[in-house]
């Protein structure tokens, strides 16, 4: 039928010209108007037939696509009513103006909030390692307002670096990594206190470790990471792990206090060969991927949002871009945490 027709075409036009909705249903209602009165007044009229239909026909189409309209509308509005509205953000003593723009985003997730950012605000974290994936978990941390960050690190920036080293820029070449991370992470955020030294984490720096609420390692040795968690061990601190080789890494939470698997749980022996990332390679995005991650685990971890990764360790393929998490646990007869006891039933977990 023409009148169909013409019905279509103007659909059609207004969506190649972007005509706002609420006009091409006017122009519509107008052309259907019009034909619905010519089948009235002239039905048996030359033009009526070209058109086609009849004044009833062209009535029931009308109230059908009325009520497909007015359906449309009604789910519109029970979407909108079912969905929740984000929480009010309101001034909190602890947060001056600047930072509540600054964290604005953060405030309105339900699963951080106010709250969950006066957590971030008052947490201690360690950051061991300001290489390729300390320089995402820096920023991102940073950026996160965690509040009290100390950043391990007791090598210098080389040119080297810099291809997954993103932190750091070419003129800072020859200046302490902790340094130089410390001054990006405040220039980035000055609600912060950054506490750089320049040395490395050992097994006897439990001391240290006890004072902090997560320690973070982006070490790149079996062995500077298996002295990291005997410390964290004796400290009774939680530690987020991640490893990079060439395309592959990976990122897991240690945390025996609380039920879950120290590193030595999983990794008893050192591999053969623990080629760094000198000698294997790496692709330079991947330590961003996998830092990250770290990241966002740690946000996780310090708010309390969402499923961590304690037992659980999630595993990324960059070459082939694949993801996949896996369950791991607590070895009774490990050497480091086996006579370590994790907190009883129904205990609290952080």
């Amino acid at each position: 039928m023409t009148g169909v027709f013409l019905i279509v075409m103007l659909l059609i036009l207004g969506r190649v010209l972007h005509l706002p909705r609420q006009v091409v249903l006017l122009m519509v209602g107008i052309l259907w108007v019009g034909m619905l009165s010519l089948q009235v007044i002239a039905p048996g009229s030359g033009a009526a037939a070209a058109l086609g239909g009849s004044a009833a026909g062209w009535l029931v189409l009308g109230a059908v696509v009325m009520l497909v309209i007015g359906y449309r509308r009604l789910l519109a509005r029970l979407r909108v009513q079912a969905t929740p509205a984000p929480a009010p953000v309101t001034r909190d003593a602890g947060l001056s103006d600047a930072e509540l723009d600054r964290y604005a985003r953060h405030l309105v997730l339900h699963q951080i909030g106010g709250a969950g950012q006066m957590r971030l605000k008052g947490a201690r974290v360690l950051v061991v390692g300001a290489g390729g994936l300390g320089s995402p978990v820096c920023l991102y941390l940073a950026a996160a307002g965690v509040g009290r960050i100390t950043l391990a690190d007791d090598d210098t920036v080389s040119l080297s670096n810099l291809q997954r080293q993103v932190i750091f820029r070419d003129d800072l070449r020859g200046e302490p990594k902790a340094y130089a991370a410390a001054e990006a992470m405040l220039r980035l955020n000055p609600h912060l206190d950054v506490t750089p030294l320049i040395r490395r984490i050992t097994e006897g720096d439990s001391d240290l470790i006890a004072g902090h609420d997560l320690v973070i390692d982006g070490t790149d040795s079996f062995a500077g990471r298996a002295a990291i968690n005997r410390a964290c061990v004796a400290a009774g601190v939680p530690l987020l792990s991640g490893a990079i080789g060439q395309w592959e890494g990976q990122v897991t939470l240690f945390d025996p206090a609380r039920g879950g698997p120290c590193m030595a749980c999983l990794f008893p022996v050192a591999p053969e060969r623990d080629a760094p990332c000198a000698e294997a390679g790496v692709v330079g995005a991947l330590p961003g991927v996998i830092g990250s991650l770290m990241a966002l685990e740690a946000i996780k971890h310090l708010t309390g949002a969402g499923q961590g990764l304690r037992g659980r360790m999630m595993l990324f393929d960059g070459l082939y871009g694949e993801t996949r998490t896996i369950a791991c646990a607590q070895d009774p007869a490990c050497p480091v945490c086996g006579a370590q006891s994790a907190l009883e039933p129904g205990a609290a977990q952080p």
